[in-house]
């Protein structure tokens, strides 16, 4: 049976880390019915895990501060047909360009159109999965400006209009609510028991680490910092959750800003790998942390 899986590639994604998220997951939302919360969502690979393996969540709240992903998600949610049209007239115009000059001036002409914002949401969402399927290495990347600034990639004939699987995304998300404000507001929305997933912009491993910007705002110690505080208001509240960052402490080994923000939560080191980097050998494995605000017994994704 063929299940919806993210429309777009995203730094951080987190489809290679589902099984070890689903064997760190509290015992008690695998049984009666909660509500699921993902304040951080890009490409919202967990979600979609959620969504298609537990039947028994009564509501789903999720959300970003990346208005162009909102966006994107509440078109595909509301009138997948028609993104669909537009995708395949860019896909079939951008297919049929054999000169690499020409299929340059194409993509930089949408990609000044995409940070006009002067057109509708439809062809801002059109155009954001435009960009995402052929920019360099899918990567999403804003400047000061809010201007996505990301140059073309090297695919001759990128998939650009998947249709069945945005068909596909498109049931599948229709009781799910998407929240383009702070992450403090996802609690706003939660009435009964919850589970929140937390996979914010990670910490840079070290001091010389560069930092991309997904959204205008950067999430610096402090915004790390407010966010604990969020989760333990959250344990306070009787809500589950799990939280996924960088583990400074590989590059650092006296860098220990989580384990001391965390310390009266359990923290697991895990292995993960960084599909997207400018530099390919700074792709593969690496550690990653995952804390929770329960104990885990370890369960079996079959």
């Amino acid at each position: 049976m063929y299940k919806a899986k993210p429309f777009i590639k995203w730094a951080g994604g987190k489809s290679q880390l589902l099984k070890t998220i689903y064997a760190n997951l509290p015992d008690n939302i695998l049984d009666g019915n909660f509500t699921y919360v993902e304040p951080f969502l890009g490409s919202g690979a967990v979600m979609f895990f959620m969504l298609n393996n537990f039947k028994n969540i009564e509501n789903l709240v999720v959300n970003d501060l990346n208005t162009e992903l909102i966006n994107t998600y509440k078109t595909i949610q509301n009138i997948p047909d028609k993104l669909i049209e537009v995708l395949t007239l860019y896909q079939t115009e951008y297919h049929s360009i054999e000169k690499e000059e020409f299929k340059k001036e194409f993509y930089y002409k949408k990609r000044e159109l995409f940070n006009s914002r002067i057109e509708s949401d439809l062809i801002q969402s059109a155009l954001f999965i435009f960009l995402n399927k052929t920019c360099f290495n899918g990567l999403y990347r804003v400047n000061s400006k809010n201007e996505f600034n990301v140059p073309i990639g090297s695919y001759s004939k990128p998939l650009i209009c998947d249709a069945y699987n945005i068909k596909q995304v498109s049931n599948l998300i229709q009781k799910v609510t998407f929240l383009n404000d702070d992450f403090e507001k996802t609690l706003d929305y939660v009435k009964t028991n919850a589970f929140f997933y937390f996979d914010p912009p990670y910490k840079p491993i070290s001091s010389t680490s560069s930092f991309n910007s997904y959204a205008k705002v950067e999430f610096d110690d402090k915004e790390q910092k407010r966010l604990k505080d969020f989760c333990k208001n959250l344990d306070i509240l009787g809500h589950s959750w799990m939280l996924s960052n960088s583990d400074v402490n590989t590059k650092e080994t006296k860098n220990d800003f989580f384990d001391i923000l965390y310390n009266d939560y359990n923290i697991q080191r895990v292995n993960a790998s960084r599909a997207i980097n400018s530099k390919g050998s700074k792709r593969g494995a690496i550690k990653e942390l995952l804390i929770t605000n329960y104990e885990v017994e370890l369960n079996v994704l079959y």
